[in-house]
């Protein structure tokens, strides 16, 4: 097997394969491979994930996450049309539950309109509730350009076009990164298995990006610390009272969205995420323990500073974690109606929060360059319905760097 390549992408989630998938339409000829420590693509975030193909409602106009999902939600639904990827432009309602609420709503649709939105509106409850019977609230806004999409798919088909444009390029799934350096003719990365040689090294390793970037000699302002969150699902007899996305106001003082409810391009619908603190940044179960992970975490200034400034919201949400009842409480403020055994326990995804010294959530997508090689430090949701635009935006940092 040659072992020299042009670009090493490290890491397959969506933003990886996007990117090498942007750089070989631009550069056909040259070679690009992907390293995945996993045994397939897109297992950890891009592939976790809620499935929805975010509108752009919540971010701030002018920010990357604004630009990015909007202009990547179009590409990523053209791109699904043409190669016949399971998607569903179906919309969404952000159901205010109380005066409060309510009286946010048109500030939020104003930033959706600003950040370029069409036709959204907003309902009154019987408006609502032609949308989505069960529902309960004083108003809505429907959004009517989120929809649902399957990203493992897409994944798989920007494996399948990358080695299409080059045979040469493609992906190696079970080879976690261990090191990487320069010497004098080109960068070395060595893996579990084997070594390679690349001219430029391109890092979105999600969970650890931290970590290569540290090792690659970048002085951070912020560290990732893993949220983990929970899904129930609903039961047949109770998926009725869902018809598409129904998601509550965002709290503008919280970092996470709260529960919602969605329908998946399998027609399951899914309900949650809460947001625990993990003691492992891959620790998808209740009970994963990392010590270098947790170490990491409370060793940083910053994670305790987001503990005492949202100490409440925190202790909500274990006690969430730990409660199908409560959990099902939070449900019922958007669908009363919901009763114990309508939900059962779902997956469980996390999330790569990067949070600065002073417990501040970094909100925006946060991508550096360092000699020859790039970093993809910050990417959170909505990350994956803006990937291709997010690749988009890498491709030019490396051609870029090499006029």
């Amino acid at each position: 097997m040659d072992r020299k390549f042009d670009i090493i992408v490290v890491g397959a989630g969506l933003v990886g394969l996007s990117t090498a998938f942007k750089i070989q339409q631009k550069m056909p000829n040259k070679r690009i491979l992907i390293l995945e420590k996993e045994t397939s693509v897109s297992l950890h975030q891009s592939g976790r994930n809620s499935g929805v193909l975010h509108s752009g409602l919540y971010y701030n106009p002018g920010s990357l996450k604004a630009d990015n999902c909007v202009k990547g939600r179009r590409e990523l639904v053209d791109f699904a049309i043409k190669h016949k990827i399971k998607h569903d432009v179906c919309g969404k309602l952000v159901v205010a539950t109380n005066q409060k609420e309510l009286s946010f709503l048109p500030k939020l649709l104003n930033r959706g309109i600003k950040n370029g939105l069409k036709k959204l509106e907003i309902l009154n409850p019987s408006e609502m509730k032609e949308r989505e019977p069960f529902v309960s609230g004083l108003g809505a806004i429907f959004v009517p350009e989120t929809g649902i999409i399957d990203y493992k798919q897409v994944a798989h088909k920007l494996v399948d076009l990358i080695k299409k444009i080059n045979s040469k390029s493609g992906v190696i799934t079970n080879s976690e990164v261990s090191d990487f350096y320069r010497n004098e003719k080109h960068s070395v990365v060595v893996t579990n298995k084997q070594k390679f040689y690349c001219e430029n090294i391109i890092f979105c390793a999600g969970l650890f990006s931290d970590r290569l970037a540290k090792k690659d000699g970048l002085k951070l302002d912020l560290k990732i610390v893993g949220f983990r969150g929970d899904y129930y699902t609903l039961t047949d007899q109770a998926s009725h009272k869902v018809n598409n996305l129904i998601y509550p106001v965002p709290n503008p003082e919280f970092p996470f969205l709260g529960v919602h409810f969605t329908r998946m391009t399998c027609n399951e619908i899914e309900c949650g995420p809460n947001a625990v603190f993990t003691f492992k940044r891959e620790g998808y179960k209740k009970g994963d323990f990392n010590f270098k992970d947790t170490l990491d975490a409370l060793n940083y200034l910053g994670t305790w500073k987001l503990f005492a400034k949202h100490w409440r919201f925190g202790l909500n949400e274990i006690v969430k974690a730990s409660s199908k009842r409560v959990f099902l409480h939070n449900l019922k403020k958007l669908i009363p109606s919901l009763a114990i055994d309508d939900i059962v326990e779902g997956r469980s995804g996390v999330r790569a929060m990067a949070l600065g010294s002073n417990g501040d959530v970094i909100d925006d997508f946060k991508i550096v360059q360092v000699n020859k090689n790039i970093h993809v430090l910050n990417a959170p949701s909505p990350a994956a319905t803006a990937c291709l635009s997010i690749g988009e935006s890498i491709s030019q940092i490396y051609l870029n760097q090499k006029n």
